[in-house]
């Protein structure tokens, strides 16, 4: 008899095992079924990285630090699509290229900013990034924009410090997540195949119009109608920003 009750303590103690780790795994599948569970349930700082994966609408971006022709070809080239941007341009940039900023402007495109300076602020003290990104903002605000919110680190580089910063001064972090590294002139065919290829629904793309993107400008030829058809939307990031599922991603 004992060995009979021995028998069945050992049953029930696996079964009760059994039950309270599936009822742990359905509470978290539950929590995370949308799969927000790791932002919704997380303080960590977070930069904006894709916009709603359901919705057909891209952001086509480009960085500018340096250089003033190859941003007129490029401009041309949206112009002409009636494509709508953000820009993200350096404040030092800025500064020697107001006129440049005033036409981006004008034809309707976003603005962001790199900073002051377009130097890594992982390189930075804490204090220094502080330094230029008010002086950043002092110099959008005397070219009269002063609301400008959007901010891509310099080459993409930063950590939790650093956008906790951001945020703190009024910054939404915008990263990317297509990427076909333009700036190093890779190939004509090879900048479009990458981009036909590799965005879907609510991509953030970067791409470049400082004066070392020498084949940017011909490859958006092909590379706006062809997201056009298809059947992709072009919208700025304060558009994808606003879409209720953006998708904003823990700094690593």
């Amino acid at each position: 008899m004992k060995h009979f009750y021995t028998i069945r303590f050992r049953k029930w103690k696996r079964y009760a095992i059994v039950v309270l780790f599936a009822l742990f795994t359905a509470s978290f599948l539950w929590f995370a079924r949308d799969g927000t569970f790791s932002v919704a349930s997380s303080n960590e700082p977070l930069a904006l990285t894709k916009g709603d994966s359901n919705k057909p609408q891209i952001a086509l971006t480009f960085n500018i630090s340096w250089g003033e022709e190859k941003v007129h070809g490029i401009l041309e080239k949206l112009e002409e699509r009636q494509v709508q941007t953000t820009f993200f341009v350096s404040g030092e940039w800025a500064e020697r290229h107001p006129d440049i900023i005033e036409k981006i402007s004008e034809q309707g495109h976003e603005l962001g900013m790199l900073g002051y300076r377009y130097t890594s602020y992982l390189d930075q003290e804490i204090e220094d990034v502080r330094n230029d990104l008010i002086k950043a903002k002092d110099v959008f605000s005397k070219l009269g924009y002063e609301d400008m919110d959007l901010l891509r680190p310099p080459s993409g580089k930063f950590n939790k410090e650093i956008i906790k910063l951001a945020e703190n001064q009024g910054f939404t972090v915008t990263h990317w997540n297509v990427n076909p590294n333009d700036w190093k002139n890779p190939g004509t065919r090879r900048i479009v195949n990458f981009v036909m290829n590799e965005t879907s629904n609510g991509d953030i793309i970067l791409m470049h119009a400082s004066d070392s993107a020498k084949q940017t400008a011909e490859a958006l030829d092909t590379i706006l109608p062809g997201l056009r058809k298809k059947e992709f939307d072009f919208v700025s990031i304060s558009e994808l920003i606003n879409q209720a599922h953006a998708d904003s991603q823990p700094v690593e």
